[in-house]
């Protein structure tokens, strides 16, 4: 009978980092938040689906706050205190998402940015939605 040996395992040290970039991708359906570092290494993220948020409720502003609000909590243990926000997106929550990430006390916003794609009339749109 041969004697167990120990294993140790190595705690894993998040890297510091004093600045970020907070994406906001706001689409129809969803809301997705992806905290990196000025590098655009990501951190951590964080969805409206991701929450359990189902179905048409995924859309919604409140969803949107709660996605940006774990993700800040997230970014807090990598010492974020600085971020630039880009914004992506005709989404619903998209407001409120950039609303929220300024409200959330120890992280100052530097800067805003839309970044949503426009075309130089490039591909034929598609066609108009009935409602």
């Amino acid at each position: 009978m041969m004697a167990k040996r120990k294993l140790t395992k190595k705690k894993k040290i998040k890297k510091q980092v004093g600045r970020g970039v907070v994406y906001i991708a706001a689409t129809f359906n969803n809301t997705m938040i992806t905290v990196t570092d000025e590098m655009g290494n990501a951190l951590c993220w964080s969805s409206a689906g991701a929450l359990g948020f189902k179905g048409s409720k995924k859309s919604t502003p409140f969803a949107a706050q709660q996605a940006v609000e774990d993700a800040m909590a997230k970014a807090k243990e990598y010492g974020i205190k600085e971020v630039g926000i880009k914004v992506q997106g005709p989404g619903g929550g998209r407001e409120t998402a950039v609303k929220t990430v300024g409200a959330i006390d120890g992280i100052k916003v530097l800067w805003m940015k839309d970044i949503t794609p426009l075309p130089h009339n490039g591909c034929r749109p598609r066609k108009r939605r009935r409602v």
